[in-house]
């Protein structure tokens, strides 16, 4: 059976941003991860206060309540409460956010099955960091977000406890992940570029080719500027006069630019600039001015590793994902929507648990 479970993670986006992404949830830690595709089985066998089980691990609305309302009232304070009045893809951002509450509680109690399955569980010390947590998150409740999430202080010290393993138990399977990563592999460079672009977009926000004749103008646009940039003309001013991207300097690694541009530009000297280079945004002119910057090389040995733990804790955790059944209660969770009360403004819950677990060595 599938999941609505977070497992994949997405590789940066290349430097043209044809499209924005509106929200990300920064504060949830780790091992929650990036989205998936994968849905809980819709079926019945639910009782009225359970919105979904996953073998034997049953999420209540007041569990799903105080995630969805943290997490609301974070994004009202970062972009107002008119955030909700905006729809991406043609979806609401309110139904983008349940659906995002949905992965990350079923991701927690995922992985709480798969600690059982390891035998992984929280010591005294780390129960005793939940228990002092729920209190503390419990005691900042007032009474009406008491009553309107449904919650309890037991319930909240035992969803800490949940978190804290699902926490541990993926440190558990990537504790000996630790390869060798050469300077090579993790080499930043820096370059400065010209882009003479192939595509426009149009007033819907559509991305259109351009025609082959436009496109041969492009071309030939890019030979001359090229042919400037070889005469000795200032390069820096030549991105200021010519440059058609948002950007007209990066630096990079390996895999995270088209493969043309990756391959012409790794190849440059510093001060080298490269032929004419086609991609499907359309001409660049590349000039390296930092064949090795050191300091960004030794950040992405520690992202290329983060990114290699991932990679190791999927393969784990997708096959036991597999053995699973579960289903949930549709008519209860089309039924949940997001608290409209200013007295309800409680956003405290996943800080409130780093502040306890940032610290613990797991």
């Amino acid at each position: 059976m599938n999941f609505y479970i977070i497992s994949k993670t997405a590789k940066r986006a290349p430097f043209i941003r044809l499209a924005l992404c509106l929200l990300s949830v920064m504060f949830i830690l780790t091992f929650i991860g990036c989205d998936s595709d994968k849905t809980l089985v819709l079926t019945t066998g639910l009782s009225e206060d359970e919105i979904f089980k996953i073998e034997s691990e049953v999420c209540t609305r007041p569990e799903i309540m105080l995630y969805l309302t943290n997490m609301q009232n974070v994004y009202e304070g970062v972009y107002g409460e008119q955030i909700w009045e905006t729809d991406v893809d043609g979806v609401s951002i309110q139904e983008s956010l349940k659906e995002t509450v949905l992965a990350r509680i079923s991701r927690v109690k995922v992985l709480k099955l798969l600690a059982e399955e390891q035998g992984v569980s929280l010591n005294k010390e780390e129960k005793q960091k939940a228990e002092d947590a729920g209190k503390e998150y419990f005691a900042s409740l007032s009474d009406e977000e008491i009553e309107v999430l449904g919650v309890t202080e037991e319930l909240v010290i035992s969803m800490y406890e949940e978190y804290a393993l699902a926490d541990k138990v993926y440190h558990y399977l990537i504790q000996d992940v630790n390869p060798e990563i050469s300077d090579d592999d993790a080499r930043t460079i820096t370059v400065s570029h010209i882009l003479i672009r192939t595509f426009h977009v149009d007033l819907n926000g559509k991305v259109e080719p351009y025609s082959e004749a436009a496109k041969a103008e492009a071309l030939q646009r890019a030979k001359e500027v090229l042919q400037l940039a070889r005469d000795g003309e200032d390069f820096e001013q030549l991105v200021l006069t010519y440059n058609e991207d948002t950007k007209g300097s990066i630096s990079f690694r390996k895999g995270e630019m088209p493969v043309a541009y990756e391959e012409a530009a790794f190849n440059l000297a510093t001060d080298e600039i490269s032929q004419i280079v086609e991609t499907e945004y359309g001409y660049y002119i590349i000039k390296c001015t930092n064949t090795f910057d050191r300091e960004e090389t030794d950040a992405n040995k520690l992202i290329i590793l983060g990114e290699q733990k991932e990679e190791a804790f999927q393969a784990v955790y997708e096959e036991f994902l597999g053995t699973l059944t579960g289903n949930i209660n549709r008519k209860e969770w089309d039924a949940i929507t997001l608290i409209e009360d200013a007295d309800v403004n409680t956003n405290s819950f996943f800080t409130i648990y780093e502040k306890y677990f940032q610290a613990v060595n797991m």
